[in-house]
């Protein structure tokens, strides 16, 4: 714990990990808001998952596209520019009665809009603090996320069953005006410049590492976002207990990742931490009650965090500086197809085999994120002993065997 006290004594590091939160959590809260507005209007989960299909297909194209701009045009720039069209985005689904293939539309149009704020702070982290301070810093991160993933759709579920889902929607425009706001004003925005990449658009998907890290951030996320989809279910409309055992949900991430996450990185480390969650989401889908869905998402709630910090490490230590935002942008983008893909194949689930099907799509999306890992574990770096500091553009890249 000395660790993140350090860090966050350094200038700056702690005001940057509150303002880029706030910015990101609007996006960790509107695939659930959205699947319960949709659902809400046409008394479907399906319909509500076809427009959250069509939002994750805008944020793939988007992701690191944007995250590459900013190598061109500035970050200040292209983070306003995609905030202003997200924000409009949300306020049209919101108080704007549509039929189903309009908010399709306006839900891709969002999603292109995604503003790059992960890829932008994990860029400028390394030129914050020294390379030792690195993997804490990427496991504090790691953790402060899961209030985007996990908390975010808890504040979601409360808003929506208590006063509306109309109302879900914009508390998410309240966080990202005020966050993007805050972030965007940062001076360290301003004293990093992107190096504009040298390679051609995608060629750092080449790198084993960051095609195995956006993989499994999919999975992982996707898993979530179905849990959450089906914990919703479990216990309706204007029951209180979903948005508590989602709580719990994000309990167990906050600590499994401050406990864990700054722990020296091996080859093996990705797939472990992922079996933690797969065996908390296998438990979960033996019941559906309260109390035995907050001990088994208590358990997979362990493994989140670490498992991220992992995924932020090892692509970090494995690309170039200038390709760093673009190969985190590709992470962002699987990470929001999970959390969009996820809630919407749950829903379809959900429709026929009730709240247990949206738990078994979770369960079944972690046990792919162990395999995978595990799979091509000799592709992933050992940063035992090691930092996790971008390779200089000046140097070769250089990957295990």
């Amino acid at each position: 714990m000395s660790a993140y006290g350090n860090l966050l004594k350094t200038p700056g590091v702690g005001r940057v990990i509150a303002a880029q939160l706030t910015a990101r959590f609007p996006f960790g809260m509107l695939s659930l808001a959205y699947l319960l507005h949709v659902e809400h209007i046409f008394g479907s989960y399906g319909s509500a998952g076809l427009v959250l299909a069509t939002t994750s297909v805008g944020q793939a194209i988007a992701g690191p596209l944007t995250s590459r701009w900013m190598g061109s045009w500035g970050m200040r720039p292209v983070l306003i520019l995609t905030s202003i069209v997200a924000l409009a985005s949300m306020a049209v689904i919101a108080f704007v009665l549509m039929p189903l293939w309009a908010y399709v539309v306006i839900g891709f149009l969002g999603g292109l809009a995604v503003p790059p704020v992960q890829p932008a702070v994990r860029t400028i982290y390394p030129k914050m603090v020294t390379s030792k301070q690195l993997t804490p810093l990427f496991s504090l991160d790691a953790s402060a996320q899961e209030l985007i993933w996990v908390a975010g759709p808890v504040i979601t579920t409360f808003v929506a069953t208590q006063i509306g889902t109309v109302e879900a929607i914009v508390v998410a425009m309240v966080f990202l005006v005020v966050g993007g706001v805050w972030f965007i004003a940062s001076p360290e925005l301003g004293r990093v410049r992107i190096p504009r990449s040298k390679r051609a658009f995608g060629v750092v998907m080449k790198r084993p590492s960051v095609v195995v890290a956006t993989l499994t951030g999919l999975l992982l996320i996707g898993a979530c976002a179905a849990v959450e989809a089906g914990v919703t279910s479990a216990f309706g409309e204007g029951s209180p207990n979903a948005g508590i055992v989602l709580a719990i949900f994000a309990v167990g991430s906050l600590v499994g990742g401050l406990a864990f996450g700054h722990r020296p990185i091996s080859p093996n480390t990705l797939w472990t931490r992922m079996l933690i969650v797969f065996i908390g989401l296998g438990l979960a889908t033996f019941g559906t009650g309260f109390w035995w869905l907050s001990f088994a998402l208590l358990i997979a709630g362990g493994g989140i965090a670490p498992a991220l910090a992992v995924m932020f490490g090892s692509v970090s230590s494995t690309v170039k500086f200038s390709d760093t935002a673009e190969a985190y942008g590709w992470m962002g983008t699987g990470q929001l197809i999970g959390a969009a893909g996820g809630s919407a194949v749950a829903g379809f689930l959900i429709d026929q085999h009730g709240a247990t099907g949206g738990l078994a799509v979770g369960a079944a999306a972690a046990f792919v994120g162990v395999l995978l890992p595990l799979a091509a574990k000799r592709w992933l770096p050992d940063l035992r002993g090691r930092d996790a500091s971008p390779l200089p553009d000046t140097e070769p890249v250089t990957l295990p065997t």
